[in-house]
């Protein structure tokens, strides 16, 4: 649409000329290739707090304070002061004007953990229709705890998770949802997933799909579960069931034993049936009531083998050719099917759900000293000696030293700490892949599965680079998140996808590793304009709109534009030009973008004890 790249020039054009049906917003979003942060201020007087993010719509930078208890909450706003001189950019800014304060105001502080509890400073997601927040507070994981209930062994488990549905506008908390002995993944939003008004939250610990409703008047409200039962009275009916056949069976032995004793050939007093003292009912009989569930699949496994076997049973027409595929492809995989377990969960749309299924050691490694995922060359024994801190907060700050003598960062080797399941990052990715994963669609109001892949299906594949876009689905009210890109909706993101996949060796392995990303976790990416990959070329190995840490470094990440002159349009470095003043120490950064006013924030983070550095980007 613009021919020139002068902003003057532009809007004049934009005011002559009506953009194509459909690109008004593609065509705005052109000025921005204009409107770039070119101005940074470095190390920043700032409250030592953990910032986790701006909302979708720009109004709130949400922060936690440093001791994981309260929740404290931003206003951005602009940078303004004044200036006497008559060239004001070519002087720096006041000694005011480089603080915090100069660019976001406090409008509130919140204390949402308990004495005992922490907030998981990973986990946020925004409602934008009505402004409605949703934090997360959990206790500390306990890795001992028994698989008592129809928990899944192996998994650790949280005394007490509570979810807090807060209005943004003013700090008040409207609900809460509390979880006792369960685990539920919060880093990242991995465990939880917000479609317009309802919230999924996926039990790993019991294997249940919690599904609540957010009303406009800021209550959670139970939708239903999925897991042990798909329909609303399937409890109710297989208990009635149970009981029945319990009654039967309680009058057929003691016929049986009234026939035994040759005392009677008549049917027993029922009134004296129920006058049976309670220690012989709890000792006899009583043990031989069939337990659910211990004795009946779960609902979503129940649907899911039943597919499994519909879909084979109709490859095949000839009736022996359909025994031969139902024992290769069903019987055989039978007991493989059976341990699978739910790992992650998202919504498609209202009514159907894509689950993924694995195995129990894809989620957690063996303790075994053949599978611990340590360091090269270094025995087990000095990661005991190691203090590791034990929340979920800790995802990327938690190190395991390299020497004896560790003191700085670049001493150590970074891993995840998840419930106090730690893993080295790399290695366990690794061994992910290896374990076999499946991925079904669930429709929730059928309770049926209506489709079901393995992680190499080519097939999946084709639909994930085709239609992206569907996979990450958002509210309809995130009016931002609709154009972030993808190699769905952006040439350049596909050849990039594409110049990967070339040069991949193996075409299975490939599409494992792309599938891996299924189902994306909820509000995980930046709508900023900045990563629109139609307007500005940068490296994502540095940098991407995915919320994730990364390796720092000393050289500035460059934004060229994509269209000609294809010049450096602008550059976000971490530290100033003269760079560290050891350039050895190993640093991890993490960037906030707005998501439409050029302003960003950089932290940089080089040890445990000490706060991080932070820096705001912005248009001067």
């Amino acid at each position: 649409m613009f021919r020139s790249n002068n902003i003057v020039a532009r809007i004049f054009q934009r005011q002559i000329c009506t953009p194509a049906p459909g690109t008004s917003v593609h065509c705005a979003r052109r000025f921005y290739e204009n409107l770039v942060p070119s101005f940074t201020i470095y190390d920043v007087e700032c409250p030592d707090h953990s910032f986790r993010k701006f909302t979708d719509d720009g109004q709130y930078l949400i922060s936690f304070s440093r001791n994981n208890q309260d929740l404290i909450v931003y206003r951005p706003t602009w940078l303004s002061f004044s200036c006497k001189e008559e060239d004001c950019d070519s002087h720096d800014l006041p000694s005011k004007a480089r603080r915090f304060e100069s660019f976001f105001t406090q409008l509130y502080s919140v204390s949402l953990a308990s004495c005992n509890e922490l907030i998981c400073k990973d986990f946020f997601l925004y409602m934008d229709s009505n402004q409605y927040g949703i934090f997360a507070t959990s206790t500390v994981p306990s890795q001992d705890a028994p698989a008592t209930g129809g928990a899944i062994p192996g998994f650790p488990s949280i005394e007490k998770m509570t979810f807090h549905l807060l209005r943004l506008e003013d700090g008040v908390i409207l609900d809460e949802k509390v979880f006792h002995n369960d685990f539920v993944n919060l880093p990242h939003n991995m465990g939880v997933f917000l479609y317009d008004d309802l919230l999924a939250i996926v039990s790993l610990r019991y294997q249940t799909v919690h599904i609540l409703q957010i009303r406009d008047s800021g209550n959670l409200v139970d939708v239903r579960a999925i897991g042990a039962y798909c329909h609303e009275d399937d409890e109710l009916f297989l208990n009635s069931n149970a009981q029945a056949n319990f009654n039967n069976y309680l009058a057929f032995s003691s016929i049986s034993l009234l026939f035994k004793s040759n005392k009677c050939m008549a049917f027993p007093d029922k009134s004296k049936m129920h006058q049976l003292p309670q220690n012989h009912v709890q000792n006899g009989l009583h043990h031989s009531q069939p337990n659910l569930e211990e004795s009946f699949l779960s609902g979503i496994k129940q649907r899911l083998l039943s597919f499994i076997f519909h879909r084979i049973w109709n490859e095949e027409k000839d009736r022996t050719l359909r025994v031969q595929c139902l024992k290769k492809k069903f019987y055989f995989h039978f007991q493989d099917y059976v341990d699978l377990i739910i790992w992650k969960v998202q919504f498609l749309d209202r009514h159907h759900l894509l689950i993924k299924f694995g195995s129990v050691e894809g989620v957690l490694y063996s303790e075994t000293v053949a599978h611990r995922p340590v360091l090269d060359d270094v025995d087990f024994s000095i990661i005991s000696k190691a203090v590791f801190e034990k929340s979920l907060n800790a995802s990327f700050l938690a190190l395991i030293p390299q020497k004896v003598v560790a003191m700085e960062v670049k001493d150590f080797r970074p891993i995840s700490l998840l419930g106090g399941i730690y893993k080295i990052i790399s290695k366990v990715s690794r061994n992910a892949d290896q374990h076999p994963a499946f991925f079904a669609v669930y429709n929730m109001e059928t309770t049926e599965i209506v489709a079901f892949y393995q992680n190499s299906a080519e097939d999946l594949y084709h639909l994930f680079e085709q239609y992206c876009d569907h996979f990450h689905s958002t509210s309809r009210n995130s009016l931002y998140m609709n154009f972030i890109s993808s190699h769905s909706n952006n040439i350049h993101a596909l050849e990039q996808l594409r110049s990967i996949k070339n040069k991949a060796t193996s075409s299975s392995q490939f599409v494992k590793k792309m599938l891996g990303s299924l189902p994306f976790s909820c509000q995980s990416q930046s709508p900023s304009p900045y990563f629109d990959q139609s307007l500005f070329r940068f490296d994502e190995k540095l940098i991407s709109a995915t919320d994730r840490h990364r390796p720092s470094t000393d050289h500035p990440i460059k934004f060229i534009l994509r269209r000609p002159p294809c010049s450096l349009k602008f550059k976000i470095k971490l530290g100033p030009e003269a760079g560290s003043a050891d350039g050895r120490t190993k640093k991890i950064s993490s960037f906030l973008f707005h998501p439409f006013l050029p302003l960003a924030l950089s932290f940089q983070y080089t040890s445990f004890s000490q706060p991080s550095v932070v820096n705001i980007h912005f248009r001067r």
